[in-house]
């Protein structure tokens, strides 16, 4: 009798190396190469009910890498878009972009600390939890956060 598991070894011991090859082609990083490839493999098993043939994987894997690549181009402009101050006037955007500047030259832990509380509309309590930190962490970070930019933008600003 057959043993599945050693079938799954045997086949993925011979191919791997060019299913791998192929997903970095196709990614952007490396750790991108072997998440987009783990699920191939998983997904194209699954679809063809045990042994895939190697046209199905490295058209899953290409599938699942311009699958990812479209996600994180969305997420990096939902990034940057929030990362625009809409506390700016309207038509300011010189404001806009230095605002959006200085922001990025906070310490992250200040940053993330801002970004929840004022964008994400979190209370300090959620803003803790979700980084791990103490409340008082959280709530002095923010302050020092506002600090920073009021001092870096009333020098700035006419």
């Amino acid at each position: 009798m057959e043993d599945p598991a050693q079938d799954w070894n045997d086949w993925l011991a011979g191919n791997a190396g060019r299913f791998l090859l192929f997903a970095r082609q196709q990614t952007r990083c490396e750790s991108d190469a072997e998440d987009v490839l783990q699920d191939s493999l998983v997904e194209s098993w699954r679809r063809a009910g045990g042994r895939p043939d190697a046209a199905l994987v490295f058209a899953t894997i290409r599938r699942r890498a311009i699958d990812l690549g479209r996600s994180n181009d969305r997420r990096t402009v939902r990034e940057q878009e929030s990362g625009e101050l809409l506390c700016a006037p309207a038509g300011d955007r010189e404001t806009a972009e230095m605002l959006s500047h200085e922001l990025r030259r906070l310490p992250p832990e200040q940053r993330d600390v801002l970004t929840l509380k004022f964008w994400g509309g979190l209370t300090f309590a959620e803003v803790a939890t979700t980084l791990e930190i103490p409340p008082g962490t959280a709530a002095s970070r923010y302050r020092l956060a506002l600090e920073s930019l009021r001092e870096t933008l009333a020098l700035s600003l006419p």
